[in-house]
């Protein structure tokens, strides 16, 4: 499929970043055809007392002090600014021009993700606010928007670097990095965007598909009117295959489709079917938005996860998904193909993406290329009730913003009790339950674990355990017994295995976190504060021996599946298969002849 994007109107980029970054369509599975890029140079200003909502910073003619590369955070060296102190709260400030071909539409302004709260204004307007730092949000902003004459779009973003009870992932909230938390996020971190939309239009379209070639689209519609129809039409390449058609009851439309025979998604035949969706009214069509689906099932069977109610052994890699220049943004849409691809050489075929909310464009090259998502909710580390709505809004926001990519195949709400630190208080059981019974309630079609590598309740779809044993025999010595039955003992790590008055309900254990051996390459430099979780090794050729020592262990226990920690170093955790920059610390076949040697 192809989309014309509308060269935005932008300021003078400096020398340094002559070129307005990732022009690619920010949400590939929702897709309009008129869109522009708002990407690039904005004006930008630290507001360290806070008066830039009393001194009406939010004018339209109020100029800020500097210039800033979005998507990239201010933390960042690619934003052209790459200050990691504390600074609460930021503004932004651009001009836009709206094409003269949008007349007599929608003009709907995108945000990917704006981390933590954002207040929008259109030309000194309130546009609207948001909170949620992993999460889109979007505006309608045709009333606000003036003919003839730029329009100014101005962002206030506040994100409180040291509370703990907003969810932030592996952001640390003391001025320096240090162990397992990196630098932090502020403010606007994946892409801005205007699209030209129908007086009706679509707001989200879930998909759900069967292997027998059925699949139902829910739609969301904005503005609906009686009589409005709502249209599917399935493509093989340039061949219409299926299609279907509801009318609309209020904001809510559904319709259904059968491909006869169709070719399924799976890790060695990543097949996709482009999907077209309508809205009509008399006829005519209001709103089209360009998607695509993949046929797959996920479940357990037996003693192994199924894909396609075929058995697969889960060979997955932890990604932290921060890179050296840009850190939680992906560089350009190459560094995530990279990614991908080099985990898939290595033997892998899915990756956990660790406390962060990871970049549609990524599940989209996952989709395309083959290869497992289990995805993961930036989490907050201390409990109140205030902690409890936020975190289980965006976490529902989350789970819809990605439910039709075919590549995901878990949701982990919570990882390591973080977010809920006292498992013996019963508020926080029932939180930790409740998350497993929403993401539940909001798709049944994927496995959930409830808290990913100790305190489990008995819910749990995986029994996930994190375990960083040096060597290959202490994995055997542990967990040689253990038989998966209901009720059996689950051996301990850092913390119990099961929660307080929980029982291990049998379902197949994860080895779902394990290795962390830290090797530096000859010549690389070791960064202040360099650490592994179990030790570092001095050569190649003795991590290596480490290495093949946990997998060859791991093919007579009884693991469904495994996460190795981890696929890169990031700043200064030395954990990685890879430097930070990337460069493989390791020799690639020799890890995908251990991965092969896993069913």
């Amino acid at each position: 499929m192809r989309f014309v994007c509308l060269a935005a109107a932008a300021l003078l980029c400096s020398a340094a970043a002559q070129e307005i970054p990732r022009p690619e369509y920010p949400q590939p599975q929702f897709q309009r055809e008129q869109w522009q890029t708002l990407n690039g140079q904005w004006e930008f200003a630290f507001d360290d007392r806070d008066e830039g909502i009393a001194q009406n910073w939010s004018a339209a003619d109020h100029k800020l002090s500097r210039n800033i590369l979005v998507p990239f955070c201010f933390e960042s060296k690619k934003s052209g600014i790459g200050d990691t102190s504390f600074h609460a709260v930021v503004w932004y400030r651009r001009t836009f021009q709206v094409p003269a071909g949008w007349t007599g539409k929608r003009t709907l302004l995108h945000f990917g993700a704006v981390d933590y709260r954002a207040t929008v204004w259109v030309n000194g307007r309130v546009a609207g606010s948001h909170e949620g730092g992993s999460v889109p949000f979007r505006f309608d902003i045709t009333p606000l928007l003036r003919t003839g004459a730029p329009n100014i779009v101005t962002v206030r973003a506040e994100d409180p670097p040291t509370d703990r009870y907003v969810p932030r992932g592996k952001q640390y909230w003391e001025p320096k990095s240090r162990g397992i938390f990196y630098t932090r996020t502020t403010g606007i971190w994946q892409p801005v965007w205007l699209e030209s939309a129908g007086q009706s239009w679509l707001d989200r379209v879930r998909s759900t598909s069967a292997l027998d070639g059925s699949v139902q689209f829910e739609a969301l519609v904005e503005k609906s009117e009686p009589g409005t129809e709502f249209h599917a039409t399935v493509r093989n390449g340039k061949d219409v295959v299926a299609s279907g058609m509801g009318i609309a009851e209020g904001p809510r439309a559904t319709a259904g489709a059968v491909v006869r025979n169709p070719r399924l998604w799976s890790v060695a035949t990543p097949n996709l079917y482009d999907v077209t969706f309508e809205l009509k009214r008399n006829g005519a069509v209001v709103d089209r938005v360009q998607s695509y689906i993949g046929f797959r099932t996920v479940g357990v069977e037996g003693k192994r996860v199924t894909l396609n109610n075929r058995p697969i052994y889960l060979k997955f890699v932890l990604d932290q998904g921060y890179w050296p220049e840009s850190t939680l943004t992906p560089p350009t849409d190459e560094a995530m193909k990279f990614d991908i691809q080099m985990m898939k050489d290595m033997g892998f075929n899915g990756a956990r993406k660790h406390q962060k909310l990871e970049d549609p464009r990524f599940l989209y090259w996952a989709d395309k290329m083959g290869f497992l998502v289990s995805s993961e909710a930036a989490n907050a580390y201390l409990f109140d009730e205030g902690y409890v709505e936020r975190f289980t809004k965006e976490w529902t926001e989350s789970v819809n913003r990605d439910y039709s990519h075919p590549s995901i195949v878990m949701w982990v709400p919570i990882n390591e009790s973080w977010g809920t630190p006292n498992l013996r208080d019963p508020r926080q059981q029932q939180h930790l339950r409740s998350m497993y019974t929403l993401t539940k309630s909001l798709d049944a079609t994927r496995l959930v674990i409830d808290n990913d590598g100790w305190e489990h309740s008995d819910m749990t779809d995986l029994m996930a355990i994190h375990d960083y044993a040096a060597r290959g025999e202490l994995l055997t010595a542990k967990y040689k017994d253990v038989k998966g039955m209901p009720g059996e003992e689950i051996p301990d790590n850092a913390r119990k295995a099961m929660a307080p008055g929980n029982k291990y309900n049998g379902t197949l254990l994860y080895l779902s976190e394990f290795g962390g051996i830290s090797y530096l390459m000859p010549g690389q430099m070791a960064p202040e504060g360099a650490w592994g979780y179990s030790g570092l090794e001095k050569d190649q050729e003795a991590a290596t021996r480490r290495l093949a020592s946990l997998w060859v262990a791991i093919q007579n226990l009884p693991f469904a599946g495994i996460c190795y920690t981890q696929l890169t170093d990031v700043e200064q955790e030395i954990n990685g298969l890879m430097t930070y920059d990337r460069k493989p610390k390791f020799d690639v076949k020799q890890l995908k002849q251990l991965n092969d040697a896993l069913h």
